[in-house]
């Protein structure tokens, strides 16, 4: 299940406390950098659209982040997505970008949604694939290095 955040909820998260009434997974998210970055992003993103990210949630725990990466532009969202590391492999990131999906299919301002993957992240990539996007290409970061590109059309 997804649910969408809150600047409260990235607040918990960076100190390390469980948000809302949920429960923290065993293992972070991600590291307390990182979600800061996250919340930064998502607090620039709101300013010109919502919802922006969504805590994917199991069985009352909060297991990972999906966030749109940068302000949607001419009808197109990137996403971004991580899931506990002691929750990986259980199908958690395929239904949760799955309600992503649907979610966006809903939106008539949105044509297509995107997203990056490492070349070396088959689950990532598998994730994408079960959930109907295309490998559209490739790029060099300067920070991640190799990325795979992927495009999922929420048009008709």
């Amino acid at each position: 299940m997804i649910v969408e955040t809150t600047e409260e909820d990235y607040s918990a998260l960076t100190e390390g406390r469980a948000p809302r009434d949920f429960e923290l997974a065993d293992t972070p998210i991600g590291p307390p950098g990182v979600l800061e970055m996250l919340a930064e992003i998502a607090a620039e993103v709101r300013q010109v659209s919502s919802p922006v990210s969504w805590l994917i949630i199991e069985e009352n725990e909060v297991v990972g982040l999906c966030s749109i990466t940068r302000p949607p532009k001419e009808g197109v969202i990137d996403i971004g997505y991580g899931i506990a590391p002691s929750r990986h492999g259980r199908g958690i990131a395929s239904r949760a970008i799955g309600d992503i999906v649907s979610w966006a299919m809903k939106q008539p301002a949105l044509h297509a949604i995107t997203a990056e993957t490492s070349i070396a992240n088959l689950p990532s990539e598998r994730v994408l694939v079960r959930n109907g996007f295309r490998r559209v290409g490739e790029r060099l970061d300067d920070q991640d290095g190799p990325l795979n590109c992927w495009r999922l059309s929420t048009s008709p």
